[in-house]
Order: C-alpha cells, then structure tokens, then sequence
C-alpha cells in the first residue's frame, strides 16, 4: 500500500499531460506579467497597515529591519520555487512539485492545503475591500441596505453583495483570458504602485529625524499566554518572544512576514508562460525585490513621520499624514488600498483554480473540472465553479478569525517545496534546470527552518483548524483520490500487461 501512496509522476509525464488539445492551457505570458502578477497579491493593506502596527508594538524604527529578515526568509522560499517552476513549469505550483519528488499521498495533502489556503484567502481580500468600498460610500452618503452590507453588525439576514460581486467578476475576467486578466491586473497595480510612490515620496517631507531616537528600542519582555490563541510555542515550551531589543526585529519579522505572502502563486501560471524556464524565475524573484523595496521605504517614511509610541494600530500610516496636518493623504491611502485589493483577490483566484485544475487532471479531484475552454484556453469548468463558491462563502461569512488559515497553508508549501527540491536533485540529477537554487541542500534547510519557525509562532487554534482540514482531505483522498488517479489506474494497467501479455505476444 505504501508503494500507491508514495508513487510519483515523473517530470516527463507531467509535461506531456499539458499537451493534450482538452487540457492544455493558452500560453501568452511573459516575465513582466509575472511580476506584475508578482506585485499584484503581494502589495495589499498590509503596506499601510502593518508597518505602523509592528513598529509600535513589536520592533519601533528597526521595523525597517523586520521587513528586511522576512525578505530574506521570502527569498530562500523563492529560489526554491524558482528552481521547480523552470524545471517542472505545469500548473499546480507545490502540488505539482511534491507530486514529482514526494509522492502522489504528500501531493494531495499540499493541493488540499493550497485549495483551503487560496481559497479563503480570496474570500477574506474580497471581504476586506468591500469593506473599504463601504467607507468610501459612507463618506460621499451613500449607504447599501443593512441586509446587503455583509455579517459583521447585521441583525438577521446579511449578505456582502460588493464582495460577492466582486468575485464574480473576477471570475468572468479570468475565464475570458489570462491575457486580459494580465491587461487588467497590470493597470491596476499600476495604479496601486504610484499611490504608494506617492505616499513614500509626500511622507518623506515629513521626517523628523528625533523619531528615530532610539532606532532599536530597549527590549521588554513580553508576558505569555496559557490560551488557544497563544502561538504555539508558547504552549510547547513557555517561552514568550520578547517586543523591542534586537529580537524585536525577529519577532517583528514574523508578524510582517504575512505581509510577504503571494509570491509563490505566480508558479502556478508557469504553463501558460511562453518561456517559463527563463521569465518565471524572474517573476517571483523581481516582484520580492520590488516588494521588499517598498515595504522598508514605507516603513522607514511612518516611523520618522511620527514617533513609533504615537501611531495607530487601525491606520497608521493615514493618522500619521492625519498628525503632520495633511488629512487628505488618509483618503489616498484608503483609494490605494481598495484598488489594490481587486489584484490581491483575482491572483488568489487565479492561484487556486490552477491548482483544482492540475489535481482535476491528474484525477485526483472530478476530471470533468479539467477540461479547458475551446475558444479562451482557460480551466473554465473550474474557475466558474470556485468563484460561485467563494462568492458565497465571502458574502455569508464573516472571516476574520480563519484568516490565520492562509498564513500556515502558505508556509507548510514553502516547507514542501524546499524538501522538495532536494529531493529531486537526487533522485533525478539528469534533469535540465534553467534555474538552480545555489547552494543545495544549505539554502534548503535554512528556507526549512526558518519557515517552521515563523510556522511555531501562529496561535495554536490555527493548528487545529489545520489539522481538522488535512484529517478531512485524507478522507477524500481514500474515498475518492486514490481510486480515480491517472497515475494509479496506468501503473495497474502496466502491471496488468506484463502478467498477462495481450494474444499473441511474448514477454
């Protein structure tokens, strides 16, 4: 039995599957639309909302730093990604990539994992920029029925009409074309961007240099907690991580770390890329360089705008244009936020129904899923379905405390993937790489263990909500995954062959 549960796709036949005229996506991107998709998920609220947030609470002005250390931790993740992305570039990103190096068993539980993760994350993006939308109505006097305004605050009924239409949009967009999906996203970001330009610029005016005295505060311990929502090394061990002081920057690092995420969902466009060997690697790297960039610019220009003591934890960097006299900056920030957050949630989207669609092929889910549209080449069957899903799910439900979930799916990716790829270096050294991640297994082990170590510091309820979602997609997969695998159902039929040879031949 173990032999089924472990038994891997080679990298031949995973290639060849992406050529069959029903199941083969339209090639059309390039670098620049992957780091524009890059750019596009990574850059959300959390640029104006956590820098303030972990600077007071958790780092003050070193914040900059943390933001430098969870890059870092992001780009030992990437060269990983980079490294499979251009060896294996067929949609499904960590799913794929286990599925070739782990095992079909290993493979399954990342792309059930990447289901839940990008899946929730979409609905919570469309939640949360409904609920700017909401402020900006507010603010010219216009107000939606209480039953179409979302859950939170609703006495009975309560649907969230703008973000459930927001994702069926997005699902339109997508099954019409990634071309235009790449048109769409890149003008918004577009737009996203220069708001952020222009805050770091228009902020830089504002800089007192005493705010930055001291850059690196003296370290306080912080008091542990005996409850679910304590991260769960405090549980483990009863060690607190301590705010300030220079493992403030590293505590601080796995708060903004979350800020990071999104990245690794542009692998999961390497088969509609026209030469994925060279452009996905500088997709995903490009867009953490940008990324990185701008996060400590916006960090270094909220820290010396007020002093870390004095900013909000809800909008700090609008309260801080708000403190220095210029009100109408929060407004801006409040037009980049809910712009930027139409990418974050089509990106998600785009994510998961490649990854349905890869697990759909390999009939490890219905492959009535993987079929592709006739005219857009797009997995329409697929992209309808979880868009109407999640359309639902993000207008009936209030997410804010399953959010975390997106958090540790992400990582427990990252952690496969690096395994991943020092597994395959071995096992298939032959392999033609146009991208290697330098010093294997080193940078590896080092993306492995820092990610286990931000994966530690999550709130232990979000490691039982995980683990009830992984003990339910083992039962899927023994129900159903297993029994309807291509791969399983070709190796039976291989076997069968060679013992009982057809008539006529000899073995």
């Amino acid at each position: 039995m173990s032999n089924t549960l472990f038994r891997t796709k080679n990298v031949e036949q995973s290639i060849l599957d992406t050529e069959e005229p029903e199941h083969s996506l339209k090639k059309s991107l390039t670098a620049l639309d992957l780091t524009v998709f890059g750019v596009g998920v990574i850059i959300g609220t959390g640029i104006f909302v956590l820098t303030g947030t972990a600077a007071k609470n958790t780092a003050g002005p070193a914040v900059a730093l943390s933001f430098v250390v969870a890059g870092v931790v992001c780009a030992l993740a990437a060269l990983c990604y980079a490294e499979f992305a251009s060896t294996l570039p067929v949609a499904g990103s960590a799913y794929t990539f286990s599925y070739a190096s782990l095992g079909e068993l290993p493979a399954w539980i990342i792309g059930w994992d990447l289901v839940l993760e990008l899946a929730l994350g979409t609905a919570v993006v469309a939640v949360g920029w409904s609920g700017y939308i909401h402020s900006l109505l507010d603010n010219a006097g216009w107000q939606l029925p209480e039953a179409l305004s979302g859950r939170d605050g609703a006495h009975g009924f309560g649907f969230d009409i703008l973000a459930a239409a927001l994702v069926l949009l997005l699902t339109a967009i997508l099954v019409i074309g990634m071309k235009l999906s790449a048109r769409v996203t890149s003008v918004v970001v577009a737009i996203k961007v220069a708001v952020v330009l222009v805050v770091i610029i228009a902020g830089a005016f504002f800089i007192h240099g005493g705010n930055y005295d001291p850059f690196i505060p003296k370290a306080q311990s912080a008091e542990a907690a005996g409850n679910l929502k304590a991260p769960l090394i405090q549980l483990m061990f009863g060690w607190a991580p301590s705010n300030f002081g220079v493992m403030g920057i590293f505590t601080a690092a796995s708060v903004v770390f979350f800020a990071f995420i999104g990245f690794d969902v542009v692998a999961t466009a390497a088969e509609e890329t026209r030469h994925p060997q060279r452009d996905v690697p500088r997709g995903i790297l490009g867009s953490l360089i940008i990324c990185t960039a701008l996060y400590v610019a916006v960090a270094i220009v909220v820290t010396g705008m007020q002093k870390y003591t004095a900013l909000s934890v809800k909008a700090p960097l609008a309260d801080a244009f708000k403190a220095t006299g210029h009100p109408w900056f929060a407004g801006l920030i409040s037009f980049g936020a809910a712009v930027g957050l139409t990418t974050v949630c089509m990106i998600l989207l785009l994510g998961q129904s490649r990854v349905f669609f890869a697990m759909s092929r390999d009939g490890l889910l219905p492959r009535f899923f993987s079929h592709t549209h006739p005219k857009f080449r797009t997995p329409y069957r697929s992209t309808i379905l979880l868009g109407v899903v999640i359309s639902v799910v993000a207008g009936f439900t209030s997410l804010s405390e399953l959010a975390e979930l997106v958090n540790i799916g992400t990582l427990f990716a990252f952690v496969v993937v690096a395994i991943s790829v020092i597994i395959l270096r071995r096992t298939r050294p032959d392999l033609h790489r146009a991208f290697r991640t330098p010093w294997v297994p080193f940078v590896p082990v080092l993306s492995v263990c820092a990610t286990l170590w931000l994966m530690v510091n999550l709130p232990a309820e979000t490691w039982i909500r995980f683990a009830i979602w992984m003990v339910i997609g083992f039962f899927v997969y023994f129900l159903y995954g297993r029994s309807h695998s291509r791969l399983g159902r070709h190796q039976e039929t291989t076997v069968e062959e060679v013992v009982h040879p057809p008539h006529g031949t000899t073995e």
